[in-house]
């Protein structure tokens, strides 16, 4: 008579080969209907994300690339730019002194584009990665 395997593995060890196979046959097919549920669920948040686009909102956070995969685009095009962000800093804070906040605007007024819905923590990430480039005067204030 076959024993029903238990969600652990020791029940594993006491089955038969002839049980060890239908196991496996039984979680293959319902992986593979986990698999079709999680496609179908997906189809539906990438048509709620669309939509929530489609009315001027942002979709935050990274779980578009951890669910979505990097190919998907939901709208959002990435800008571009004559040069790079620290550059963009650098021609900002050259011979000035400012905060965080403060070169966030300057640089976005001065011309470059971004989507970056956290574009000061951005920021603030490149002033810290670029030592060479930018000279932290005080807590949260930096020059180039």
């Amino acid at each position: 008579m076959a024993r029903r395997a238990s969600t652990g593995t020791r029940g594993l060890s006491r089955l038969s080969v002839d049980d060890l196979q239908a196991e496996i046959v039984r979680r293959g097919r319902a992986l593979s209907k986990l698999k079709k549920q999680h496609a179908k669920a997906m189809q539906k948040v990438e048509a709620i994300e669309r939509e929530i686009i489609a009315n001027g909102g942002g979709i935050g956070g990274s779980r578009r690339l951890r669910f979505g995969g990097p190919g998907v685009n939901l709208g959002r095009k990435r800008p571009k730019n004559d040069m790079n962000l620290a550059e963009a800093l650098q021609k900002t804070l050259k011979g000035k002194t400012m905060g965080v906040t403060e070169v966030t605007a300057a640089v976005q007024k001065n011309g470059y584009k971004t989507s970056a819905e956290n574009f000061r923590t951005i920021v603030n990430q490149t002033l810290i990665k670029h030592p060479k480039i930018f000279k932290k005067i005080a807590r949260g204030q930096y020059s180039a």
